[in-house]
């Protein structure tokens, strides 16, 4: 089983950027679809991001559309999240998962069955 530990986290100012790292462990992650999810205080969990197992396509939540990049290092068997042009709104716990099976929308919490513990990222205005 993999195991993901999210890094990166921290406070900036809105307009900055702050990129996340979630290296894994315990097996290669070149199986598995990759995804970040984020929970903002009082919310449920939303889907951000996910990139196939090649890293030749990804899916974007559209409020991180055009600000967000999601890539892979599967030498590093780790993920990315560079987050730029942040928003107040973006503060979140944010969070990686993996999903081994490739069928499925990867929007969605239940396509995904390993989960790092969180990064806190916090925008002030």
């Amino acid at each position: 089983q993999v195991q993901l530990v999210e890094s990166g986290g921290g406070l900036v100012q809105a307009g900055g950027s702050l990129r996340l790292s979630c290296p894994a462990s315990g097996r290669t992650i070149s199986s598995y679809v990759m995804g970040w999810f984020r929970q903002a205080p009082g919310k449920e969990r939303e889907f951000v991001a996910c990139i196939s197992r090649s890293g030749s396509s990804a899916l974007y939540a559209d409020s991180v559309k055009d600000r967000f990049t999601i890539s892979r290092d599967d030498a590093k068997n780790t993920v990315y999240l560079q987050m730029n042009s942040l928003k107040p709104e973006d503060t979140a716990v944010y969070y990686c998962a993996a999903a081994p099976d490739p069928r499925g929308t990867f929007v969605v919490e239940t396509d995904y069955n390993v989960w790092g513990q969180g990064t806190q990222a916090t925008v002030s205005s």
